[in-house]
């Protein structure tokens, strides 16, 4: 007998569909130089073309008026703010304040007036103020992008559900190490957590939200 596949498995228990809101934002998880770079420990063979797809999503919600924020992540020389994820994760060090692997690249480096959070662990949300920021400008959703898909894009889309804001996780614009977990975590937050939408499906909310501001 032929097991079924986890789409027929989760068919008829994990169907529910979330709807944007009326006041979005771009959400930009850690696309910094560390997993850009060739010889870098972190590098990703798929990470440039989820940046190309980033800043053509940053510069549609620029036109658009929709906000941009961005995070990072930087830890003191000892590490000693990085807790236990810093201790199960010694790769972390390439983020040590002033490490050139925790910068920005030039297609995708945030803009004046733009917001950049600095994070020590995998959530965008977690000891940041992230969720206040948003709540206080009446962000109602979330355009979630990054690296890497199971790890810190999938940690913010989860508090940004669990904050109440409606997360919105673009496929074309995340990336992993594999593509088993890159697949993985996206047909579980599809299935739980989020709707993952396409970078032609990010636009489309992107551009309703400029037609009705």
């Amino acid at each position: 007998m032929t097991s079924p596949s986890a789409s027929d498995n989760y068919a008829g228990v994990y169907e529910g569909r979330l709807q944007p809101g009326n006041r979005p934002a771009l959400l930009i998880v850690d696309v910094v130089a560390a997993y850009l770079t060739e010889g870098s420990a972190l590098f990703m063979e798929t990470a440039a073309a989820a940046r190309d797809c980033n800043a053509r999503l940053a510069e549609a919600a620029r036109a658009a008026g929709v906000p941009v924020v961005f995070t990072n992540v930087q830890y003191k020389p000892d590490g000693s703010d990085g807790g236990v994820f810093y201790k199960k994760a010694p790769v972390l060090k390439a983020f040590i304040e002033g490490s050139p692997l925790g910068a920005f690249p030039p297609e995708l480096t945030p803009l004046t007036g733009e917001r950049v959070f600095t994070k020590q662990y995998p959530s965008a949300f977690f000891g940041t103020g992230l969720a206040e920021v948003l709540h206080a400008a009446s962000i109602d959703t979330l355009l979630i992008t990054g690296y890497s898909t199971s790890g810190c894009v999938r940690a913010s889309a989860l508090d940004a559900m669990q904050y109440g804001f409606v997360p919105l996780v673009v496929r074309d614009a995340c990336a992993d190490r594999h593509p088993a977990p890159h697949e993985a975590n996206l047909f579980d937050l599809q299935a739980k957590y989020a709707e993952v939408i396409s970078e032609a499906e990010a636009l489309a909310v992107i551009a309703a939200a400029a037609a009705r501001a």
